[in-house]
């Protein structure tokens, strides 16, 4: 066990965060450490990740415990749609309910299966259930992506995506008017206080930026185009909902789950609808783009209608 006090400025936090600022450890590697007992606070074994922490307090965390790791079983999943190929990158369609990777906890399919059952040669940049992964869609979200094949369009893509010059447009239905109907969200993004699998507007979370401006707006809902700045979890489902107009189909984030039943609609409606970016061996910028799937397509005609 590697021994350290909890220092003054992260008092009150959620133990898992705690424990990742202070060993560098991934969260979810620590919620894993936490499961496995790997991680006591005050000589008292920790259960939750919720746990708050005391400034001095006195943090172990076993270091030495092996990970678990996910595994890549190759699969040609149904409804992934290749839309470009060629010798640096593959550019996904990917349908919802597909995963971009694989991980401890989820047991469906995963863009990367796909790719490796397809017979794709995936660069081996990035640990093993994520090679080639420079961005991800959370599973209810359908859209484009980009995986890299070779170590330079790796690094590269990786770099422009920290460097925020890939352009990510998508298109959201949230529920009323938005006031203004184009405006800019700018608030903290981190991991809500009360749940490990919501993200919520922090004070002191991660600097995140969105941009949105109005396609048509229906009677109940508005459709919206919508340019990332930054690329945090949840991002656009988290701004939409704090300025009260959450991604129709989302009830994590407060969406009216009778609208959602109204439409037909088993999911949050939020698709990548663009994207582009300087290809990283031709530095030509190149440009995707994505229709939306039918079950989105399906709900947009009935509230065009009304």
């Amino acid at each position: 066990m590697a021994v350290f006090l909890v220092p003054d400025e992260l008092a009150g936090d959620r133990v898992d965060a705690a424990a990742a600022r202070i060993t560098g450890l991934s969260r979810s590697r620590i919620a894993e450490l936490i499961e496995a007992g790997g991680v006591a606070l005050g000589g008292v074994t920790v259960d939750k990740t919720s746990t708050r922490v005391e400034a001095g307090a006195m943090l172990e965390v076993d270091l030495d415990q092996p990970a678990r790791t996910a595994q890549v079983v190759p699969q040609v999943v149904e409804g992934v749609r290749i839309v470009h190929d060629d010798p640096d990158i593959v550019v996904v369609d990917k349908p919802v309910g597909v995963a971009a990777h694989p991980s401890v906890g989820w047991d469906g399919p995963s863009v990367v299966e796909h790719l490796a059952g397809a017979g794709f040669r995936i660069t081996t940049s990035g640990v093993p259930e994520r090679q080639g992964i420079v961005q991800r869609l959370d599973v209810g979200t359908s859209g484009l992506m980009v995986v890299a094949k070779s170590e330079h369009a790796y690094t590269v893509l990786k770099q422009a995506f920290r460097d925020r010059t890939v352009d990510k447009t998508y298109h959201a239905l949230v529920q009323g008017h938005p006031d203004p109907f184009d405006g800019t969200i700018d608030a903290p993004i981190a991991r809500h206080p009360g749940s490990d699998w919501k993200m919520a507007i922090v004070a002191g979370g991660r600097h995140s930026v969105t941009h949105y401006e109005t396609i048509e707006a229906f009677v109940a809902a508005t459709l919206l185009r919508i340019h990332l700045e930054t690329g945090r979890t949840h991002q656009i489902r988290v701004h939409m909902a704090a300025i009260k107009h959450p991604c129709v189909g989302d009830p994590l984030y407060g969406s009216d789950p009778v609208l959602a039943a109204k439409l037909g609609l088993a999911r949050q409606w939020l698709h990548a609808t663009e994207l582009g970016f300087v290809h990283p061996a031709t530095g030509e910028y190149v440009t995707f783009t994505s229709p939306y799937p039918d079950d989105l397509q399906r709900a947009l005609d009935i509230v065009r209608a009304w």
